[in-house]
């Protein structure tokens, strides 16, 4: 054994053989040591590993020459180096300028501390673990994967972004737009299929008209183009033997997530409140509700999240408690507390109490009414787990309508074109058009 160590970190999500070439390279000077980025870790600058850390380290540790593979928890590279204090870290050129050369300042300052040694070498072209990410978008991902990915974010975020897609269009887009703040990756985690967006882009009215089937077949046809994980509005799962029954096909298909709501009845949204009349379910009969769906289901991947409606219907803060606790003694899987309040006074004040005894079940916000919160708010507060419901249909329609208006008011299409796609963009937008 070399008394030489030498340093490579890496996420190694999607092998390939540029990272074959780094740890070639590292074999001539020492003992190879990887530092593998944990899935917290890369998701904070890119998205979920499609790999676990586990499967992603049994994959490295059995390539020639690697001597050791441990957990990195930092995308900054200088605590490991300070920790490890390597011989040399080896590390491509791509790396010199763009977005990670702060932390290539970072590194060489740290390996100078103690008298480490960075070598460099030339980035093997034509590869990238980006260029192939998006490669494996267009080939598309397999249900297991997708349904199990839900939980694995829950557990590496502090907030995990939901948000809704009514049609695959819609989907597409939250599947690719992303912006870079701070140097971290800010995009959608996954889809909300929403009862009143599925509805309403029917021309249907939000009482639970659309069949089951109907709803499953637009989530299929968004999973047809997308990879990202899918939460699933159920209402309130409908009778207890139906619910079973689909569970059963939510979870074939590959969503991630169903959400049940404690009423009962002829299906009213709840931004109504009391102004119509709504009737909450009894708890011992709601819970029983929960343990069916859950007995029903394949993996402990998908998950049954219950969506409290106290709140809503003014019951208060205690009501909602009493309830999250007994649905969490019936096993579900998160909680959800809904509120059509201007101000976050309510649901905080439930948060704060619902932490105190419930340290790690998921807690859900739709900040519909209350949507001057922040995300950085939401996660202070103890929630994990932010779906914004229905924005994306509200913004169809008044681009639609605006449109139609003005081709009326003209007579002609000129004047609305400022505002639209360009044609050509559109015959790029969908892979497989040209």
């Amino acid at each position: 054994m070399s008394s030489k160590t030498v340093y490579v970190g890496m996420s190694a999500d999607v092998f390939h053989h540029g990272h074959v070439n780094i740890i070639k390279e590292a074999r001539k000077y020492g003992d190879v040591i990887i530092g593998l980025l944990n899935d917290k870790a890369v998701a904070e600058h890119k998205r979920l590993p499609y790999l676990s850390w586990q499967n992603r380290k049994e994959i490295i540790e059995n390539i020639k020459g690697v001597s050791k593979v441990f957990e990195q928890q930092e995308w900054d590279y200088a605590p490991t180096i300070l920790k490890y204090k390597p011989d040399y870290m080896i590390h491509g050129s791509d790396w010199i300028e763009g977005p990670l050369a702060p932390y290539r300042t970072l590194a060489i300052a740290a390996l100078k501390s103690y008298g480490g040694k960075l070598i460099e070498i030339e980035y093997t072209k034509g590869v990238s673990s980006t260029h192939l990410s998006l490669k494996e978008k267009i080939i598309g991902t397999t249900t297991d994967l997708r349904k199990s990915s839900l939980k694995r974010l829950l557990n590496v975020k502090k907030i995990v972004r939901i948000m809704e897609a009514h049609n695959p269009l819609s989907a597409l887009i939250l599947e690719n737009i992303s912006i870079n703040k701070n140097d971290k990756l800010i995009q959608f985690d996954g889809f909300w299929s929403s009862s009143l967006t599925d509805s309403t882009s029917q021309g249907k009215p939000d009482i639970e008209v659309l069949e089951i089937n109907n709803r499953l077949n637009n989530i299929n046809n968004i999973f047809d183009v997308t990879t990202k994980p899918l939460i699933m509005d159920a209402d309130t799962g409908g009778k207890v033997e139906h619910f079973q029954l689909n569970v059963k096909s939510m979870e074939r298909l590959g969503i991630s997530a169903v959400i049940i709501e404690d009423k009962k009845g002829l299906k009213k949204n709840s931004l109504f409140g009391n102004e119509v009349k709504q009737e909450q379910e009894d708890v011992k009969v709601f819970s029983e509700k929960i343990k069916a769906g859950r007995s029903s289901r394949i993996s402990e991947h998908f998950m049954v999240i219950a969506r409290i409606e106290s709140l809503i219907l003014e019951k208060g803060v205690k009501d909602a408690l009493f309830r999250a606790d007994a649905y969490i003694e019936a096993g579900v899987d998160g909680i959800m507390i809904h509120s059509r309040q201007k101000t976050t006074d309510e649901i905080f004040q439930f948060s704060k109490e619902f932490r105190k005894k419930h340290k790690s079940i998921p807690l859900v916000s739709v900040p519909s009414t209350y949507n001057k919160v922040t995300e950085d708010e939401l996660i202070e507060n103890g929630f994990n787990l932010v779906i914004y419901a229905n924005q994306m249909l509200r913004a169809a329609y008044p681009a639609m309508y605006n449109t139609a208006k003005s081709i009326l008011e003209n007579g002609r299409s000129f004047e609305a074109d400022k505002d639209l796609i360009k044609i050509k963009d559109i015959l790029e937008l969908i892979p497989g058009t040209k």
